[in-house]
């Protein structure tokens, strides 16, 4: 009885403890905005820089020290913060908390040309974004035009021609602010974006915003200063490289990188040529490293945290990607569609619509591809499975591959991931209306299948649940089969599920009379090497990656403090001007990069370990099951019989309209439950639609969110 009263009180203290850690993030990331606010005035450099340097400028760490406690250490430690938050908010239930009614004008859907669908929350983030950066840019402007008198006396020019060198730097300067925000959306695995309700997917479209911002003020920098060069014939500057002070060819070189992987990434070039954007996205390395040689360590330091946590994610996909993964089996049905099965350890764990990097080197070792995971990890302990529609060059190849007549017994899969939200709230809804358009129904069997999960074992009460797929054809209908798991899983009872499936076909007005075709189930005999998909880190993925963040920060800044020491200091004295900028900025890359491949690679063979005991349990139970089956000729047609269950079979209503589109306004504004989750994933203009009725006045009840992946 103690024991019980004790676990119920520590989940009771659990969310004042999230609560606490989230107050204290946010505390320091407003202290973090005011110092980037404060930074370009009077102020900060004649009153607070002189403290900051007397307390910081040390020989460990010359000019750097008071840029790491200003703008480095903060983040770092938030991200700390937020790797405890997440790793608490694992010990806890799902949510049922109701949703805020006062906060629904804050997260109510609107339409932006050139955003998108937009929230009034993300609206006043970002123009509060741009606000900062015109302030940023303005009082620099100010700070450095009053010396620019002196300055054109001193270079022998003319006032006009000194402020345009000034403009030119501070619109660089600026660039610079948006460069260290840039890398924040993009890793994967970050413990920031979750602590704040956000998901890697959804913050890409972040990423593309603050990334236009960076570009358009680089490339105004570079033009800039290519013009006053000329102007004042000076052009030979643009062959120098400043080994004491600003390269210009390292910022030339770096422009470059980043005008090929700006231009490439424009969406219509994107969509056309993928394979382009995608290789030419690589140059944000040569991109970075001649960055920093072009300005020097001291100041790319102001960008190193965000820099610096996406570098920990990025190596620990490099080393998830090495292994390859069990692929158990394939299912091929009518709709040159594909569901592919592996196997996973239990111990990893993922909520609904989460996403899986998937890489087949057969078909090409450079790309990978992002899918929504359709299984659920606690409903299917054992399976993880994708669902990939036949869309584009590399979809077609991986679909003739497996679905030709004689498929190779084994084919080779690295992946990585899952990543995905790090709770879901669906339970807070009344009814669920989940609208989808042609493959974007996968993120919803996730959802179907953890609901089903909630009801049947955990025994709480789900919302109700209408699903509009809009297909093309009636092909596509065989999708639907896969919302309900294999018949395999114990004890599950699809009946109690409130489950209504209205489809919509556009392009038939009847089903064909022809026999339709029945899916096709593909066995693979993965290799003993293959293993199966794990969590990188292990369960407590969250505590390790708090610790590969502040140990490896400590080894860089050990071993940072013993080459200014003694490598640094005695040539330069921290006057900053003696020692070479190119070998200080390269030892500085080396160190961090040493110091995140020493800490990750621990961690990663640590838990590497842990996970082949229990892959191999895996193992040896898939083995144990193929020779059952080699021994008996029937096993694989009954196991292709009872591979799907029909929607049918467990009673669940299913209405198909031929020839028509649904009216989403009528429907979603004549359901009637006070607190209405409406999901929509699919092409843009279908999910702008839906975002456009539930921002309507008759839509109070209506809750939008849109699922979409901009890849």
């Amino acid at each position: 009885m103690k024991n019980k009263t004790m676990g119920s009180s520590s989940k009771v203290a659990i969310p004042a403890v999230r609560g606490a850690i989230l107050l204290l993030a946010v505390v320091i990331f407003l202290g973090n905005i005011m110092m980037w606010i404060i930074m370009p005035t009077d102020t900060y450099y004649n009153d607070w820089l002189l403290h900051i340097l007397a307390a910081t400028n040390s020989t460990f760490f010359g000019i750097q020290g008071p840029i790491m406690l200003d703008f480095t250490f903060p983040i770092l430690f938030i991200a700390i913060l937020g790797c405890l938050y997440l790793h608490l908010g694992n010990k806890l239930q799902p949510n049922f908390t109701p949703r805020d009614k006062k906060l629904r004008f804050a997260t109510k859907p609107m339409i932006v040309k050139g955003l998108g669908i937009v929230t009034l929350t993300e609206l006043a983030l970002l123009t509060l974004f741009i606000a900062l950066c015109v302030w940023y840019f303005a009082d620099y402007i100010r700070h450095w035009f009053k010396q620019a008198l002196q300055r054109s006396i001193d270079k022998d020019e003319k006032l006009w021609q000194t402020k345009l060198d000034r403009v030119g730097i501070v619109t660089g300067v600026t660039g610079n602010l948006c460069l260290t925000f840039v890398f924040y959306p993009v890793t994967r695995s970050s413990s920031i974006l979750p602590m704040l309700g956000l998901t890697y997917e959804s913050s890409i479209k972040y990423h593309v915003w603050i990334g236009n911002l960076a570009m358009l003020l680089f490339t105004a920098h570079g033009f800039l200063y290519i013009l006053y060069w000329i102007l004042t014939d000076q052009l030979s500057q643009m062959l120098q490289w400043g080994d004491h002070y600003v390269s210009n060819i390292a910022g030339e070189i770096s422009l470059v990188c980043g005008l090929c992987l700006w231009i490439t990434s424009y969406p219509k070039l994107r969509r056309k040529l993928f394979e382009l954007f995608l290789y030419t996205h690589y140059l944000y390395i040569p991109f970075i490293i001649f960055f920093v040689l072009h300005i020097g360590i001291g100041f790319a330091t102001i960008m190193l945290p965000g820099f610096y946590l996406f570098l920990i994610d990025r190596y620990l996909r490099f080393l998830q990607s090495r292994d390859n993964v069990r692929l158990v089996s394939a299912r091929v049905l009518p709709c040159r569609t594909v569901e592919l099965n592996f196997s996973k350890t239990p111990s990893l764990s993922y909520n609904p619509t989460s996403t899986i990097f998937v890489n087949v080197p057969t078909i090409s070792k450079m790309q990978w591809h992002p899918f929504t995971v359709t299984s659920s990890s606690n409903l299917e302990p054992q399976v993880l499975s994708v669902v990939i529609k036949c869309e584009g060059n590399w979809t077609k190849k991986l679909y003739d591959v497996v679905s030709s007549p004689s498929p190779a017994d084994r084919l080779q899969v690295s992946v990585e991931g899952p990543y995905g939200p790090s709770t879901t709230h669906f339970l807070r809804n009344d009814m669920l209306v989940l609208i989808s358009g042609g493959s974007g129904i996968t993120p919803f069997i996730s959802i179907i299948r953890e609901l089903i999960f909630i009801k049947s074992t955990l025994k709480c009460k789900t919302p109700k649940i209408l699903i509009i797929p809009i297909f093309k054809n009636s092909s596509n209908l065989s999708i639907l089969d896969l919302i309900l798991p294999n018949s395999t899983t114990p004890s599950i009872n699809f009946h109690n599920l409130d489950l209504q499936i209205e489809a919509y076909i556009t392009r038939e007005k009847g089903h064909p009379e022809d026999n339709p075709q029945t899916p096709r189930t593909v066995w693979f005999k993965p290799d003993s090497s293959d293993k199966p998909v794990s969590p990188t880190l292990g369960p407590n993925s969250w505590l390790w990656l708090a610790a590969i963040i502040s140990s490896s920060f400590v080894i860089f800044l050990i071993l940072l403090g013993i080459f200014n020491q003694y490598v640094v200091y005695p040539i330069d004295r921290n006057t900053n001007k003696l020692y070479s900028f190119t070998k200080k900025g390269s030892m500085n890359m080396l160190l961090v990069c040493f110091s995140i491949v020493v800490t990750a690679s621990g961690a990663f063979i640590w838990n590497k370990k842990q996970n082949a005991k229990e892959a191999k349990r895996i193992q040896d139970t898939e083995e144990s099951a193929t020779s059952r089956s080699s021994s008996d000729s029937s096993y694989g047609q009954e196991d292709i019989e009872m591979e799907s269950v029909s929607l049918q079979s467990t009673g669940k209503s299913i209405n198909v309209h031929y020839a028509q589109r649904p009216d989403l306004k009528r429907i979603l504004l004549e359901v009637k439950e006070s607190n209405v989750g409406v999901l929509a994933s699919g092409p843009k203009k279908m999910r702008e639609d839906v975002a456009e009725i539930c921002s309507s006045v008759h839509a109070e009840n209506l809750h939008f969110e849109s699922i979409s992946f901009t890849w």
